[in-house]
Protein backbone atom coordinates (compact mmCIF):
# COMPACT_ATOMS: atom_id res chain seq x y z
CA UNK A 1 0.00 0.00 0.00
CA UNK A 2 1.25 3.45 -0.96
CA UNK A 3 1.41 6.24 1.34
CA UNK A 4 -2.04 7.99 1.60
CA UNK A 5 -3.12 11.22 3.96
CA UNK A 6 -5.17 10.54 7.15
CA UNK A 7 -7.49 12.43 8.86
CA UNK A 8 -8.40 14.99 5.95
CA UNK A 9 -10.40 16.45 8.85
CA UNK A 10 -7.54 17.86 10.88
CA UNK A 11 -6.63 19.85 7.79
CA UNK A 12 -3.88 20.38 5.30
CA UNK A 13 -0.40 18.97 6.20
CA UNK A 14 -2.41 15.57 8.05
CA UNK A 15 0.14 12.71 8.71
CA UNK A 16 0.50 9.87 5.76
CA UNK A 17 1.14 6.12 6.59
CA UNK A 18 2.24 3.07 4.34
CA UNK A 19 1.33 -0.11 6.06
CA UNK A 20 3.28 -3.09 4.39
CA UNK A 21 1.97 -7.04 4.91
CA UNK A 22 5.34 -8.39 4.88
CA UNK A 23 3.81 -12.22 5.01
CA UNK A 24 1.23 -11.65 2.68
CA UNK A 25 1.11 -15.68 2.35
CA UNK A 26 0.33 -17.40 5.54
CA UNK A 27 -1.72 -20.06 7.03
CA UNK A 28 -3.69 -20.45 10.00
CA UNK A 29 -1.93 -20.72 13.97
CA UNK A 30 0.85 -18.28 12.14
CA UNK A 31 2.37 -15.43 12.51
CA UNK A 32 1.44 -12.35 9.90
CA UNK A 33 3.66 -9.54 10.00
CA UNK A 34 3.65 -5.67 9.41
CA UNK A 35 5.68 -3.10 8.72
CA UNK A 36 3.40 0.54 9.36
CA UNK A 37 5.52 4.10 8.52
CA UNK A 38 4.00 7.07 9.70
CA UNK A 39 4.82 10.38 8.00
CA UNK A 40 4.52 13.65 10.04
CA UNK A 41 2.55 16.49 8.35
CA UNK A 42 2.85 20.01 8.65
CA UNK A 43 1.89 20.37 12.52
CA UNK A 44 3.30 18.22 15.75
CA UNK A 45 0.53 15.82 16.04
CA UNK A 46 -0.08 13.22 19.35
CA UNK A 47 -0.81 9.54 17.83
CA UNK A 48 -3.53 8.11 20.06
CA UNK A 49 -3.70 4.88 18.91
CA UNK A 50 -2.56 2.57 15.73
CA UNK A 51 -4.62 -0.18 15.20
CA UNK A 52 -4.16 -2.77 12.36
CA UNK A 53 -7.48 -5.36 11.87
CA UNK A 54 -7.53 -8.42 10.27
CA UNK A 55 -10.17 -8.67 8.55
CA UNK A 56 -12.57 -10.95 6.36
CA UNK A 57 -15.69 -11.00 4.34
CA UNK A 58 -18.30 -11.95 6.39
CA UNK A 59 -21.42 -13.45 4.90
CA UNK A 60 -24.11 -11.69 7.70
CA UNK A 61 -22.95 -8.38 6.88
CA UNK A 62 -22.88 -8.19 3.08
CA UNK A 63 -26.62 -8.25 2.30
CA UNK A 64 -26.58 -6.69 -0.76
CA UNK A 65 -24.26 -8.87 -3.40
CA UNK A 66 -22.60 -11.80 -3.56
CA UNK A 67 -19.32 -10.35 -4.23
CA UNK A 68 -19.98 -6.75 -1.66
CA UNK A 69 -17.34 -6.13 0.59
CA UNK A 70 -17.91 -3.38 2.82
CA UNK A 71 -19.00 -4.17 6.19
CA UNK A 72 -15.94 -6.59 6.98
CA UNK A 73 -15.59 -8.56 10.15
CA UNK A 74 -12.50 -8.28 12.16
CA UNK A 75 -10.72 -11.41 13.56
CA UNK A 76 -7.98 -10.35 15.26
CA UNK A 77 -7.21 -6.79 16.66
CA UNK A 78 -3.58 -5.34 17.68
CA UNK A 79 -3.17 -1.54 19.39
CA UNK A 80 -0.17 -0.10 19.00
CA UNK A 81 0.86 2.23 21.99
CA UNK A 82 0.29 6.30 21.26
CA UNK A 83 3.00 8.48 20.10
CA UNK A 84 3.94 11.76 19.35
CA UNK A 85 4.90 12.56 15.74
CA UNK A 86 6.63 15.64 15.00
CA UNK A 87 5.73 17.56 12.19
CA UNK A 88 8.21 15.61 8.85
CA UNK A 89 9.09 13.12 11.54
CA UNK A 90 9.41 9.53 10.44
CA UNK A 91 7.68 6.94 12.82
CA UNK A 92 8.41 2.89 11.66
CA UNK A 93 6.57 -0.01 14.08
CA UNK A 94 7.03 -3.58 13.76
CA UNK A 95 3.53 -5.12 14.18
CA UNK A 96 2.77 -9.42 14.74
CA UNK A 97 -0.41 -10.60 14.73
CA UNK A 98 -1.17 -14.01 15.89
CA UNK A 99 -3.58 -16.08 13.82
CA UNK A 100 -5.99 -17.85 15.00
CA UNK A 101 -6.08 -21.85 14.47
CA UNK A 102 -9.38 -21.14 13.21
CA UNK A 103 -9.01 -17.97 11.07
CA UNK A 104 -10.78 -18.39 7.66
CA UNK A 105 -8.85 -19.60 4.03
CA UNK A 106 -8.97 -18.16 1.46
CA UNK A 107 -7.26 -20.42 -0.80
CA UNK A 108 -7.95 -24.19 -1.69
CA UNK A 109 -6.74 -26.62 -3.64
CA UNK A 110 -4.34 -24.26 -5.25
CA UNK A 111 -6.99 -21.20 -6.16
CA UNK A 112 -8.60 -18.57 -4.78
CA UNK A 113 -11.55 -19.50 -2.86
CA UNK A 114 -15.00 -18.09 -4.32
CA UNK A 115 -16.31 -15.90 -1.85
CA UNK A 116 -13.58 -15.74 0.88
CA UNK A 117 -11.42 -12.68 1.45
CA UNK A 118 -8.87 -11.26 4.08
CA UNK A 119 -7.07 -8.19 4.72
CA UNK A 120 -5.01 -6.30 6.68
CA UNK A 121 -6.91 -2.64 7.82
CA UNK A 122 -4.75 0.15 9.20
CA UNK A 123 -6.59 2.59 11.72
CA UNK A 124 -4.96 5.91 12.68
CA UNK A 125 -6.52 7.71 16.08
CA UNK A 126 -5.11 11.53 16.22
CA UNK A 127 -7.36 14.02 18.01
CA UNK A 128 -10.06 12.58 18.90
CA UNK A 129 -10.55 11.51 14.94
CA UNK A 130 -10.02 8.03 13.52
CA UNK A 131 -9.50 7.26 10.02
CA UNK A 132 -9.13 3.69 9.02
CA UNK A 133 -7.15 2.91 5.85
CA UNK A 134 -7.12 0.62 2.70
CA UNK A 135 -7.09 -3.22 2.89
CA UNK A 136 -3.81 -4.42 2.48
CA UNK A 137 -5.02 -8.24 1.12
CA UNK A 138 -3.42 -11.23 2.76
CA UNK A 139 -3.77 -15.15 0.83
CA UNK A 140 -4.82 -17.49 3.60
CA UNK A 141 -3.81 -21.14 2.50
CA UNK A 142 -5.22 -23.69 4.19
CA UNK A 143 -3.40 -26.09 6.76
CA UNK A 144 -1.75 -29.81 5.64
CA UNK A 145 -4.35 -31.62 7.01
CA UNK A 146 -7.28 -28.54 5.30
CA UNK A 147 -5.77 -29.26 2.13
CA UNK A 148 -5.96 -32.83 2.39
CA UNK A 149 -8.97 -33.10 3.04
CA UNK A 150 -9.80 -30.88 0.01
CA UNK A 151 -7.99 -32.97 -1.87
CA UNK A 152 -9.70 -36.10 -0.42
CA UNK A 153 -13.30 -34.45 -1.61
CA UNK A 154 -12.01 -33.88 -5.10
CA UNK A 155 -10.76 -37.42 -5.18
CA UNK A 156 -14.07 -38.57 -4.46
CA UNK A 157 -15.78 -36.83 -7.26
CA UNK A 158 -17.01 -33.53 -5.21
CA UNK A 159 -16.40 -29.91 -6.93
CA UNK A 160 -15.64 -27.11 -4.82
CA UNK A 161 -17.88 -24.19 -5.26
CA UNK A 162 -17.54 -21.42 -2.73
CA UNK A 163 -17.06 -20.84 0.69
CA UNK A 164 -19.30 -18.46 3.67
CA UNK A 165 -18.30 -17.52 6.54
CA UNK A 166 -20.37 -17.38 9.06
CA UNK A 167 -21.36 -15.29 12.72
CA UNK A 168 -21.77 -16.60 15.64
CA UNK A 169 -21.91 -20.62 17.07
CA UNK A 170 -22.82 -22.80 14.79
CA UNK A 171 -26.21 -23.58 15.62
CA UNK A 172 -26.86 -27.13 15.04
CA UNK A 173 -24.70 -27.88 18.31
CA UNK A 174 -24.59 -30.06 19.90
CA UNK A 175 -25.34 -32.83 17.53
CA UNK A 176 -22.66 -31.59 15.55
CA UNK A 177 -19.85 -32.33 18.71
CA UNK A 178 -18.62 -29.37 17.70
CA UNK A 179 -15.40 -27.56 19.54
CA UNK A 180 -15.53 -24.04 17.79
CA UNK A 181 -13.88 -21.50 19.96
CA UNK A 182 -13.97 -18.68 17.69
CA UNK A 183 -17.06 -16.57 17.64
CA UNK A 184 -17.79 -17.35 13.87
CA UNK A 185 -17.15 -20.69 10.73
CA UNK A 186 -16.71 -20.83 7.94
CA UNK A 187 -18.57 -23.13 5.69
CA UNK A 188 -17.22 -24.72 2.09
CA UNK A 189 -19.47 -25.62 -0.04
CA UNK A 190 -19.02 -28.56 -2.44
CA UNK A 191 -21.15 -30.13 -5.24
CA UNK A 192 -21.80 -33.60 -4.75
CA UNK A 193 -20.58 -36.14 -7.59
CA UNK A 194 -22.73 -36.88 -10.10
CA UNK A 195 -23.12 -40.35 -9.08
CA UNK A 196 -24.73 -39.46 -6.17
CA UNK A 197 -27.77 -38.53 -7.98
CA UNK A 198 -28.43 -35.34 -5.95
CA UNK A 199 -29.01 -32.65 -8.71
CA UNK A 200 -27.60 -29.52 -8.25
CA UNK A 201 -27.20 -30.57 -4.40
CA UNK A 202 -23.94 -29.18 -2.29
CA UNK A 203 -22.80 -30.62 1.01
CA UNK A 204 -21.57 -28.11 3.83
CA UNK A 205 -18.57 -28.70 5.35
CA UNK A 206 -17.18 -26.57 8.04
CA UNK A 207 -13.50 -27.34 9.33
CA UNK A 208 -12.40 -26.05 12.94
CA UNK A 209 -9.23 -26.27 13.21
CA UNK A 210 -6.44 -27.00 16.30
CA UNK A 211 -2.91 -27.16 16.82
CA UNK A 212 -2.98 -30.58 17.00
CA UNK A 213 -5.90 -32.06 15.20
CA UNK A 214 -8.95 -30.96 12.74
CA UNK A 215 -12.80 -31.99 12.91
CA UNK A 216 -14.25 -31.84 9.18
CA UNK A 217 -18.09 -31.59 10.03
CA UNK A 218 -20.33 -32.62 6.49
CA UNK A 219 -23.52 -31.16 6.47
CA UNK A 220 -24.32 -30.29 9.79
CA UNK A 221 -23.13 -34.24 11.39
CA UNK A 222 -20.80 -34.82 14.09
CA UNK A 223 -17.01 -34.42 12.41
CA UNK A 224 -14.64 -36.27 11.38
CA UNK A 225 -11.42 -35.72 13.69
CA UNK A 226 -8.14 -35.81 11.87
CA UNK A 227 -4.62 -35.59 14.29
CA UNK A 228 -1.76 -34.24 12.04
CA UNK A 229 0.32 -36.79 13.17
CA UNK A 230 -1.36 -39.25 12.14
CA UNK A 231 -2.40 -37.67 8.87
CA UNK A 232 -2.21 -40.00 5.43
CA UNK A 233 -3.80 -38.77 2.37
CA UNK A 234 -5.18 -42.44 1.47
CA UNK A 235 -6.71 -43.48 4.92
CA UNK A 236 -8.07 -39.71 5.48
CA UNK A 237 -9.84 -40.48 1.68
CA UNK A 238 -11.37 -43.79 2.43
CA UNK A 239 -12.07 -42.07 6.14
CA UNK A 240 -14.11 -39.03 4.82
CA UNK A 241 -16.04 -41.53 2.08
CA UNK A 242 -17.33 -43.61 4.61
CA UNK A 243 -17.95 -41.04 6.66
CA UNK A 244 -19.92 -38.88 4.51
CA UNK A 245 -21.73 -42.41 3.40
CA UNK A 246 -22.87 -42.62 6.79
CA UNK A 247 -24.94 -39.59 6.66
CA UNK A 248 -26.11 -39.23 2.99
CA UNK A 249 -27.30 -42.95 1.12
CA UNK A 250 -26.46 -42.80 -2.65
Amino acid sequence: MAFRKFLSAIGVGAPSVETVVDTPVVRPGETLRCTVTVRGGGADVTVERLRLDVVVRAEDREVDGSTAWNNPYPVVTVDVDGFRLAAGETVTREVAIALPWEMPVTHALGSPLKGSKAAVRTELAIDNSVDRGDFDPVEVHPLPAQDAVFRAYRDLGFRLHESEIKLGLLSRAPRMESRQTEPYWQEIDFHFPESWQRGLGELETVCVARADSLDTHPGGYPPLAVAYADLSQADLTKALDEHVRSFWRV
